[in-house]
């Protein structure tokens, strides 16, 4: 893994800026995928073979570093809760999923890519460039933000994998109707799987606490913020206000 700090930090503005163009964007133009598939992205593939190609890359950079590079015990717990998700989104996600559904190949490609990028940023930051505070596992579980990052980070694995559950379950076999997700957060959000999502890797920037993590902070808001609301919005049209209620978009209480 070479790179220099200056083409760290550069690469991290980069990205922050091109997650403020993706999340404005977002709100205009609807990423075709699930349920906003559209034909205008072009050439679509299996969505199980589109989960697993666009999820798998940010394992790459995590397995190249544990290989190559002298890694401390706080780094691999770093990488390991990273590559948890990932073994999940990548593998065990798509293996559950129902219904023969496509995923646009562009937009695979460009998840692929993000998360390669955004893994490589992330091992970086802990191996390459790990901040003052980085000493040792044991010291480092002395500071309040170890667990409360880690309690954080499982109560968004959890609230996201649940979710899930309770998306799959919607649907009893050879039932093509369409209905509105309940219990769970989904009380109080339409898309409870999005802010476990963030709440996931909320809990993982505060355990880092580094730029690098923050930036995918922002980066998952810049994509799943936007698509909740469409997703709200979808709901309100198709079930009425009524059923839809006071459930926010995203984020409890707040939006």
């Amino acid at each position: 893994m070479n790179i220099d700090v200056s083409t760290y930090h550069l690469v991290l503005w980069i990205m922050a800026f091109m997650g403020l163009f993706v999340f404005i964007t977002l709100y205009f133009v609807d990423a075709g995928y699930g349920k906003f598939r559209s034909n205008k992205w072009g050439y679509s593939i299996n969505n199980k073979i589109g989960w697993v190609l666009m999820e798998c890359p940010a394992l790459i950079p995590v397995c190249y570093t544990v290989i190559s590079q002298e890694t401390s015990n706080l780094a691999l717990l770093f990488m390991s809760l990273y590559a948890l998700h990932y073994i999940y989104r990548s593998f065990i996600f798509p293996s559950l999923l129902k219904g023969k559904s496509k995923m646009p190949l562009a937009i695979t490609a460009m998840g692929a890519m993000f998360n390669l990028m955004n893994s490589s940023l992330l091992c970086a930051s802990v191996v390459l460039f790990p901040t003052d505070a980085y000493t040792d596992i044991c010291s480092y579980a002395t500071n309040w933000n170890f667990w409360v990052g880690i309690a954080v980070f499982f109560l968004g694995m959890y609230t996201h994998m649940k979710a899930d559950h309770t998306i799959r379950h919607l649907r009893k076999p050879g039932d093509t109707n369409h209905y509105l997700p309940k219990g769970g957060m989904f009380d109080y959000v339409t898309s409870a799987n999005y802010f476990g999502e963030l709440l996931e890797w909320t809990g993982f920037a505060i355990l880092l606490c580094n730029p690098a993590a923050w930036m995918f902070v922002w980066w998952t808001a810049a994509n799943l913020v936007p698509r909740a609301h469409a997703i709200n919005k979808k709901y309100r049209a198709e079930f009425g206000n009524e059923q839809v209620g006071k459930r926010k978009r995203v984020i409890p209480f707040i939006y």
